[in-house]
């Protein structure tokens, strides 16, 4: 991921930081973009737009090729993930209605931290509607966070039925492209709808191994013991994709026996899949995990800062866990 930081080349930059741009300096820059690259004026000047402010850069945005919008927003989506304070939603707004389908999908993840009903409305009709295969299949997605906050009660369930039944109908409509219906039962697994276990059962039983691999995703929202079994047997599988969502699931299952095949993930090579399992040992917790996590600790090489971020994590999520699981560290 990109960090805030990477943005910031020299000491000039983090003065120009100090004073958010005004306006029209932040057009003039978008204006002159050729290449879709980002630097203060435009990652600071973008963020925090008014409705009046957006209307201003709308011709502007519109007035740029299409591959210049979908460079620059992927550079806010992961700006706006290493910097909570920059709030790109009024960009974001604008970019739905995007004439590029790759633009309109980069826009969602753009909006990873809007919980407003008004996105979720837009989202469901993006989902339903939308001419784009990957526009629809992450409006999809996205619904599922908003799914999830409705059956924390976070939400007014009236209304997040209404995201509830566009998931359903999307995962049941047999004529609608695999990567839709995947992401719909992805989303749908973040609430107890009576669908759920057989939708479950019927995707991992698929000859379709990107429905097994989103069968296991969902296993694990589901917090259901149930599936114990099944993530246990797929979690060493030869498809990094099934075997990624088996690692996941098994930390949010919280599944103990899981502990001694995510020691041997986490000595692998596929950073991905290494990350996850890292994450999952912190999820489980006991004195196995944390001695896991302790020697890749130290194993660790200095300079990644990202991989020892995550190690650090897990191992504070492992501690406060408090569980203590006898397993044979030569298991």
């Amino acid at each position: 991921m990109i960090e805030f930081d990477d943005f910031l080349d020299n000491d000039e930059d983090v003065e120009r930081l100090r004073e958010k741009p005004d306006l029209d300096t932040t057009l003039n820059a978008l204006r002159s973009n050729v290449d879709g690259s980002a630097d203060a004026t435009l990652f600071y000047g973008l963020a925090g737009l008014t409705m009046a402010d957006a209307s201003r850069a709308e011709p502007v945005w519109n007035g740029l090729p299409a591959e210049v919008r979908r460079k620059l927003l992927r550079h806010l989506v992961d700006i706006s993930e290493s910097n909570f304070e920059l709030d790109y939603r009024s960009l974001g707004t604008l970019a739905l209605g995007d004439e590029d389908a790759e633009v309109r999908a980069t826009a969602i993840d753009l909006l990873w931290d809007d919980d407003t009903l008004e996105l979720m409305n837009r989202l469901i009709d993006l989902a339903q509607w939308d001419e784009s295969i990957q526009v629809r299949a992450t409006a999809i997605e996205a619904l599922g966070r908003f799914i999830l906050l409705g059956e924390l009660g976070d939400l007014p369930e009236i209304e997040t039925i209404r995201a509830q039944d566009a998931a359903v109908n999307l995962l049941t409509n047999l004529d609608e492209d695999v990567d839709v219906r995947r992401r719909a039962l992805e989303a749908i697994a973040n609430c107890g709808h009576e669908i759920v276990n057989e939708a479950i059962d019927e995707a991992y039983t698929s000859d379709d191994p990107r429905m097994q691999a989103s069968a296991l995703y969902a296993m694990g929202r589901t917090c259901d013991n149930r599936w114990d079994e099944i993530v246990l047997r797929e979690i060493d599988h030869i498809d990094p994709a099934i075997r990624y969502e088996a690692a996941r699931a098994s930390g949010e299952l919280e599944i103990e026996e899981a502990v001694p095949h995510l020691a041997r993930l986490v000595q692998g090579h596929d950073r991905e899949i290494k990350e996850v399992a890292i994450w999952s040992l912190g999820e489980i917790g006991g004195s196995y995990a944390l001695k896991i996590l302790g020697a890749l600790a130290d194993e660790a090489e200095q300079d990644d800062d990202d991989l020892l971020e995550a190690i650090e994590e897990a191992l504070g999520n492992a501690s406060l866990a408090g569980r203590d699981f006898d397993f044979d560290l030569d298991d």
